[in-house]
């Protein structure tokens, strides 16, 4: 029987996937674990109200497994990794934390209206930090050859920040950082990645309000 699942939809878009890393990391775990799952797309602007009757908070994503309705994408891919162990993407716990303060100075970064505050260089700080870590081990992935919890993370941030950052401010990763740009082929490329992202327009829409408030 099929998962199911209550994820962002576009702006502007109610019958498409929209920009919200943390649905598509559930996306790409269900994916990742080949299990079927339902998806209902919910417009965050105008909630229905029997997905507020499930989950008050009103926050994607909201996964219903054993009849049970759970919020949260930390807790819900730690239950689809214990219910469905294979294939395992537990990230070993000296990487678990590995990239993880990129997408809050890429949300600093795109948003800054200074050039001269500090945003990008923070960013650059953490990009070099994920460079270094992919360069002193075995890739293309954090924690070597096979996908784990912690790319299916990154990746839809990453996307994020590659697309936002290109449309704002004709900003890209740069070429001195080769193993980041690799490591980010590598995630895009993924099936699972392709079955889940958003296109870049609505990734651009929904990133348009938070960038020109």
């Amino acid at each position: 029987m099929a998962l199911e699942v209550c994820v962002k939809a576009a702006v502007g878009a109610p019958d498409v996937l929209g920009d919200c890393p943390f649905s598509q990391r559930v996306l790409l775990t269900l994916e990742e674990k080949n299990q079927p799952y339902k998806i209902h797309l919910i417009n965050l602007s105008d909630k229905p109200q029997w997905f507020l009757d499930i989950n008050p908070q009103g926050k994607v994503p909201v996964l219903k497994i054993d009849d049970k309705w759970v919020p949260d994408s930390d807790i819900i891919v730690t239950i689809l990794d214990d219910k469905y162990p294979d294939p395992s993407l537990k990230t070993p716990p000296q990487f678990a934390s590995v990239g993880s303060n990129i997408f809050s100075t890429f949300v600093s970064f795109v948003k800054s209206k200074n050039s001269n505050d500090g945003t990008e260089k923070a960013l650059l700080v953490e990009l070099q930090a994920l460079e270094d870590h992919l360069k002193s081990h075995d890739g293309p992935f954090i924690a070597g050859g096979r996908v784990t919890a912690v790319d299916l993370s990154l990746a839809p941030k990453l996307h994020y920040l590659e697309v936002a950052l290109g449309h704002f401010k004709n900003w890209s990763v740069p070429g001195n950082l080769p193993h980041v740009n690799g490591y980010m082929k590598a995630l895009f490329s993924l099936d699972s990645f392709e079955k889940t992202k958003t296109d870049e327009k609505y990734v651009i829409a929904g990133w348009a309000p938070k960038v020109n408030p």
